[in-house]
């Protein structure tokens, strides 16, 4: 289950993605270190971590 940090960052980020049209392919989160993954479009990787802190990869 997120986090309610990472609830935020996901909805801001994925609404301003898909202002630009960019389509959210997948998101999922890693059981082991709770982090919330968001892949989109062709080349765009994103990590949430439990914090609300975020990072492209």
């Amino acid at each position: 289950m997120p986090t309610r940090e990472q609830l935020k960052v996901y909805f801001d980020l994925t609404a301003n993605l898909t202002k630009m049209y960019v389509s959210i392919n997948l998101a999922t989160i890693d059981r082991r270190t709770k982090n919330l993954y968001v892949l989109a479009g062709q080349e765009i990787e994103i990590v949430i971590y439990p914090n609300g802190y975020w990072i492209f990869v």
